[in-house]
């Protein structure tokens, strides 16, 4: 009989890949996702509720539950995915930037463009933001400071090529320029101002924002 190393087993168990009960939980998290999504879009994050979530998704509320504890850990998932695909494409827009002006504007550009199509789910989730409840947590989303990382980045790197001051005092101006960038959204989503309108008040704010950290 030949001998089958542990080594072996597990080898082999990676080989198989996920078993059909896992394919089978993966499925339901995407169903559920995808009518979360939509729902919240339509009602906002208060007017959604776990049991019309599970209908819209054609199964049952304890489907949802064994997939997410609670309907803010369903919306987190959504936001996180959401603002993870707007850092992606945040850094590949700056990769085509010619001076640091030009990429912080590329950067609120990008977020702006990824919510054009879906200002109701950005108003809830700036909504839920601001709640009493859960507004911290989601005020620190993790993908979050990925953009307020990427903004000092493209400060430091405007000081190492020389287009600002050493005294810049970047990480001040990142803070700032990230709290400019989010106060944008409301003019978006409760004044319906475009893309267009937005980059022209980003453009000046980065400009302001900017004055005196450049170098003479």
């Amino acid at each position: 009989m030949k001998h089958v190393s542990p080594n072996e087993i597990t080898s082999e168990a990676r080989v198989k890949g996920p078993t059909r009960r896992a394919l089978a939980k993966q499925q339901t998290r995407i169903k559920v996702i995808a009518a979360a999504r939509k729902l919240f879009s339509e009602h906002g994050y208060e007017g959604a509720t776990i049991r019309d979530i599970a209908s819209a998704a054609g199964m049952s509320t304890g489907a949802v539950f064994a997939n997410f504890s609670d309907k803010s850990d369903l919306f987190r998932e959504i936001m996180i995915s959401d603002i993870a695909k707007i850092v992606a494409e945040m850094r590949e827009a700056v990769t085509r930037a010619r001076n640091v002006e030009e990429a912080l504007l590329k950067i609120f550009s990008a977020g702006y463009h990824f919510y054009q199509s879906q200002m109701p789910l950005a108003r809830a989730a700036f909504s839920v933001s601001w709640a009493p409840k859960d507004g911290e947590v989601f005020r620190k989303l993790e993908p979050l400071s990925d953009i307020q990382q990427l903004i000092l980045d493209q400060l430091n790197a405007g000081v190492e090529r020389g287009e600002l001051s050493q005294e810049a005092e970047v990480k001040l101006r990142a803070q700032m320029l990230y709290e400019s960038y989010l106060s944008n959204y409301p003019q978006a989503i409760f004044e319906g101002w475009s893309v267009e309108a937005l980059q022209a008040r980003s453009r000046d704010q980065i400009r302001i924002l900017l004055a005196g950290a450049r170098r003479g």
